[in-house]
């Protein structure tokens, strides 16, 4: 697969928070349309109310875990186990590159110490994703 990494950031310069940038950019990998998608994800971008909680980037990342590992299955859904551990490796991998999962530490909205741009936030997500979930695509 061709990195996507440039598309998620021409995503985010067209307004796109950064959960919709990073999931909007791979959402055919995983069988969805850009729309719903989009609308999935608007919920997520600014930290889930406002800087408080999860970076966006990472929740889109993870959605996307969600969206290509789920077995989907209504009666027996099996494949639990291993989505969480998908997604434990992509919120690992960003912990350990940026110190911090949470938008307003992220931001040093308290601490005054910006750790990563929402576009730097926006790279790394989108290369967990691109190492983790679609390497070998």
């Amino acid at each position: 697969m061709e990195s996507r990494i440039q598309k998620t950031l021409e995503n985010h310069a067209k307004g796109y928070n950064c959960a919709q940038a990073v999931a909007c950019a791979y959402c055919d990998l995983v069988g969805m349309d850009e729309q719903s998608v989009f609308r999935a994800t608007e919920a997520f971008g600014l930290g889930m109310g406002g800087m408080q909680a999860t970076c966006g980037a990472v929740s889109g990342a993870v959605l996307l875990a969600g969206l290509k590992s789920s077995c989907g299955d209504l009666e027996a859904p099996v494949s639990k186990g291993k989505t969480y551990q998908i997604s434990k490796k992509i919120v690992e991998g960003f912990q350990k590159k940026n110190g911090s999962t949470v938008c307003k530490d992220l931001k040093g909205v308290e601490t005054g110490e910006r750790l990563r741009s929402c576009d730097g936030c926006i790279e790394d997500a989108a290369a967990l994703v691109e190492q983790i979930l679609f390497a070998e695509e």
